[in-house]
């Protein structure tokens, strides 16, 4: 039997289910999990969407948006294992361990539903019963879309589903100009269009929502802590706790900051190191043939996307900066030899 018809067959009747998303959600993991959830709701199922943190303030637009549980192991633990453990279906969406929803990982891991993997990133961990990963997709909002449509249902896709929907695809196409923005991509929108999305007011919410603080902070950042090392055509930013404080930083506020790094000329690899105290969070971007999620999994206990990856070290940040930089002359010859490219796809 297809997954679409396993799919199919399991969703034929009214379900309890459960859709999760990995820490700290983007517009596409957010977007997804809200779009599939309202086509869900249409189809007469119960959803709960569980968020394993919280997010940014500028995709609480979103349809849905108030319903969401965001999981806190201290004030709603019970809660969200009794959801987990009562839900017949679970949809793990834009993530491909489990590691990447924290506590919520063993959760669903032991929970008794059929789990349903929907994700586009690369070595997925095959935990769940029915699995649709494409690595090549550009976003798991267009695979939710792909798999509505295939389910027969994309009539009901209406404008706030669409615009979901539409968000993950334009933020994680980088607005589509990544070299992931398909002919496939171009199709899907122009489906969406149909439905009477609003793509001007959705880029307005996403990208022209930003504090005062949080202008103040990119200007910081891009002014005093961007370093450029071009004989490795490398580029990285370095922040430190106390500087997040200062700023009075908000989920969200450092997002897309590492794609300035790479946005300079002659650059093909670019960091950033955040320093969330519990723990060093690092995303890397790469262009052409230097594989960002290799780099960060063989030496970040990360992955992700070839040209997009997140890492996590559990040092202090000058360590962790000291072992980036010695790693860097290994790679000095791919780096400098790396053919330019399209700028990286965002995770």
């Amino acid at each position: 039997m297809s997954q679409i018809a396993e799919l199919k067959e399991l969703l034929a009747q009214p379900r309890q289910v459960f859709i999760t998303t990995h820490h700290k959600p983007d517009a596409d993991a957010l977007g997804s999990s809200l779009g599939l959830a309202g086509y869900l709701r249409k189809k007469g199922h119960h959803v709960t969407v569980v968020t394993p943190s919280d997010y940014p303030d500028f995709l609480a637009w979103m349809p849905g948006n108030d319903d969401v549980v965001v999981y806190d192991p201290r004030r709603n633990d019970a809660k969200v294992r009794e959801l987990v453990n009562q839900a017949e279906v679970l949809f793990c969406l834009d993530f491909s361990c489990l590691s990447r929803i924290n506590e919520l990982g063993e959760y669903v891991r032991d929970a008794p539903g059929t789990k349903v993997l929907i994700d586009h990133h690369q070595q997925p961990e095959h935990f769940a019963q029915i699995e649709f990963s494409n690595p090549k997709a550009a976003a798991t909002a267009e695979l939710v879309f792909e798999i509505i449509r295939d389910l027969g249902d994309q009539d009901l896709i209406d404008a706030g589903i669409g615009e979901c929907l539409y968000a993950g695809i334009m933020t994680d196409t980088g607005s589509f100009r990544h070299s992931s923005t398909s002919r496939n991509v171009h199709l899907i929108i122009a489906e969406l269009l149909g439905a009477g999305i609003n793509p001007s007011e959705v880029h307005r919410r996403i990208y022209d929502s930003h504090s005062e603080e949080r202008l103040r902070f990119l200007g910081f950042v891009l002014k005093d802590k961007l370093t450029v090392l071009r004989e490795f055509n490398t580029a990285y930013i370095a922040i430190t706790a106390a500087e997040l404080r200062q700023y009075h930083s908000k989920t969200g506020d450092t997002e897309g900051l590492v794609n300035f790094a790479l946005s300079i000329e002659g650059i093909v690899f670019a960091a950033i190191f955040i320093d969330r105290t519990q723990a060093v969070k690092i995303s890397f971007r790469s262009v052409g043939d230097f594989s960002a999620s290799e780099f960060s999994r063989r030496h970040f206990n990360g992955g992700g996307h070839h040209n997009a990856a997140g890492g996590i070290s559990h040092v202090p940040l000058p360590a962790t900066l000291d072992r980036f930089l010695e790693l860097l002359p290994d790679y000095q010859v791919e780096l400098l030899g790396a053919p330019l490219a399209s700028p990286a796809p965002v995770a």
